[in-house]
């Protein structure tokens, strides 16, 4: 696939004046400073359609087409995954579909597992100040909005590592999905919850900024998730925190009980009826009770 500014899109292409693509050269004057040498962003690449920018950045990173802070973004996924191969669709240019590549060199691989979980403090940020909307977090990699009343899906985080030395940090949102485009009745976006705007360079500058900003806390603290503030953070703004949840476990084993805390290592801490407290690092998570 050959990369493509979205902007040179013949306009007769748009299926919806609403959804206007976006414009690369501006967001590459935003984000890439001092030619690549002043901060994370190195580029910024617009395609049309793809089918993971996942994928797609994971295998040029190995490839070595691309350095740490490359930015690829999507104007629609044809096959994006979320956690456990979940698929991932979305009409053209209704959200933001987009994958960075990180390496932190100075953090110790035993840390990696911190990316997603400061990915979602990072755009959580970002959409309050651009979107006006409240996005809370649900344990490990889902983003929350509230749509009448109810608490819907209207983003997710997925990281796969690329090599030895980097790790591929990707982000869905549905930013101007309507009700009648919803896959499923659980999900949501930042129209239906009531965003104050859903111009997508605007959000998307306004998240990578805030990622950009905690990435460099994070890697000069070696990764240290209470020195950088990312723990406490990441548990202020964390919608799983205080219910009552299931774990469904690998291995066909679940676990009830009260999600009481995120530890050190970024897994959730669940207080059982019988008073055990168990790290849980890996699994489904379902909210049985609201906040």
């Amino acid at each position: 696939m050959t990369p493509r500014d979205a902007a040179d899109e013949n306009n007769n292409r748009w299926s919806d004046l609403d959804r206007p693509p976006l414009q690369v050269t501006g967001l590459r004057r935003a984000l890439v400073r001092d030619g690549g040498q002043g901060g994370l962003y190195r580029d910024v690449v617009v395609v049309q359609r793809t089918g993971s920018t996942n994928s797609d950045l994971v295998a040029r990173a190995l490839a070595g087409e691309a350095d740490e802070g490359a930015v690829l973004v999507a104007e629609e996924q044809t096959a994006g995954r979320g956690r456990l191969d979940r698929q991932w669709t979305a009409p053209a240019r209704s959200g933001l579909f987009f994958s960075v590549l990180l390496k932190p060199a100075e953090v110790p691989v035993a840390r990696w597992g911190w990316l997603p979980l400061l990915t979602g403090v990072a755009v959580a940020t970002g959409l309050a100040r651009a979107a006006g909307v409240d996005t809370a977090l649900k344990w490990p990699n889902d983003l929350l909005v509230t749509v009448d009343g109810e608490e819907r899906k209207a983003g997710g985080i997925l990281a796969e590592r690329a090599g030895e030395d980097g790790v591929v940090v990707g982000v869905g949102i549905n930013v101007t999905l309507r009700a009648a485009e919803l896959p499923v009745p659980q999900a949501g976006s930042l129209a239906l919850a009531g965003a104050v705007s859903t111009d997508r360079e605007t959000l998307l500058r306004g998240v990578l900024r805030p990622l950009e900003d905690w990435y460099g806390r994070w890697r000069a603290a070696g990764g240290d998730p209470a020195a950088s503030g990312l723990q406490e953070t990441y548990a202020a703004g964390c919608a799983t925190l205080g219910r009552t949840v299931r774990a469904e476990l690998p291995g066909d084993r679940s676990l009830t009980g009260e999600a009481v805390a995120i530890d050190g290592d970024g897994r959730l801490v669940i207080a059982t009826k019988e008073g055990v407290r168990e790290p849980v690092g890996a699994g489904d998570i379902v909210h049985l009770r609201p906040a």
